[in-house]
């Protein structure tokens, strides 16, 4: 049996180097010229929002050089369905260009879903939620696990098992993460909390503070009474002199832990001999 090729390295695992090239008609695979209004949006698309300023710079650049690389798209009841490259085909439409190269390549709902996702994921397009969605899509519709997902985009396993926690979170954190407010590092920081009012009521507070993912992390910590370790507080002016005094009459070094309630005095030595000696000064007194 043939191994599949995953889809970490992107759009030439599915299309092997050399089909790129325009060749004659009749000599397998080639780049041909589509009218734009043939081609119709992939129904798989993982891809939600389009940042406006972003088309238009593409289709500005497009408008002066024209598309390089080709789309691809899928033959479908009379029409050309897209399954990689949408940003360009719909740059090319606002640029006002009447067709396109496209590469035309049978395809499974499965695989377009796949190619999509590893073309949005290269080029960053995704927001986190999206990619979350794209995942459990492929999870849910096609049966793949946590392990084949993360193969097929060349990503771990436990960053695709965080990213898809992300569709858990309370609503109020999915929009601050579609518009931006907030990174994945907060969404799966606030995750942590147990309830959809704790994680808004977090949310509030990172937003509002501008906290880095550390200090949101610190933030669940302690919300959930989980605080860190506290570092030891200095010594007070008395406890240093008190120290020195007896550095200087045992002739070592001494600590001094003082609470409230008590405390303890800690004489260090480095020899039998410097032992001896405290042990001396000591019996003195």
């Amino acid at each position: 049996m043939v191994k599949r090729r995953g889809l970490g390295k992107g759009l030439e695992a599915l299309i092997p180097p050399g089909q790129w090239e325009s060749r004659e008609p009749g000599a397998g695979r080639h780049i041909r010229q589509v009218p734009v209004g043939q081609i119709v949006p992939n129904p798989q698309q993982p891809r939600v929002q389009t940042d406006a300023s972003e088309l238009a710079e593409l289709a500005a650049s497009i408008a002066e050089h024209g598309i390089i690389q080709p789309v691809i798209v899928t033959q479908v009841a009379g029409e050309y369905q897209l399954i990689a490259g949408e940003r360009r085909w719909r740059a090319a439409r606002q640029a006002g260009l009447e067709t396109i190269p496209v590469i035309v390549k049978e395809a499974s709902p499965q695989e377009m879903l796949e190619l999509a996702l590893v073309e949005n994921l290269q080029r960053a397009d995704l927001n986190p939620l999206e990619e979350a969605a794209a995942y459990r899509q492929l999870m849910d519709e096609f049966g793949l696990t946590q392990e084949q997902v993360a193969e097929r985009v060349g990503k771990s396993r436990s960053a695709v098992a965080n990213t898809v926690r992300l569709l858990s979170v309370a609503a109020a954190v999915q929009a601050a993460l579609l518009e931006g407010k907030i990174a994945e590092g907060h969404g799966r920081a606030i995750l942590g909390l147990p309830t959809p009012e704790a994680q808004t009521a977090a949310l509030r507070t990172i937003v509002k503070r501008s906290l880095s993912v550390r200090q949101a992390e610190e933030l669940v910590r302690r919300l959930l009474g989980q605080k860190r370790v506290s570092e030891p507080r200095p010594p007070s002016p008395e406890i240093i002199l008190a120290q020195e005094r007896l550095r200087q009459r045992l002739g070592t070094k001494v600590d001094i832990s003082h609470t409230k309630k008590g405390g303890r005095i800690v004489i260090h030595y480095y020899s039998d001999e410097e032992l001896h000696a405290i042990l001396e000064q000591i019996a003195v007194e």
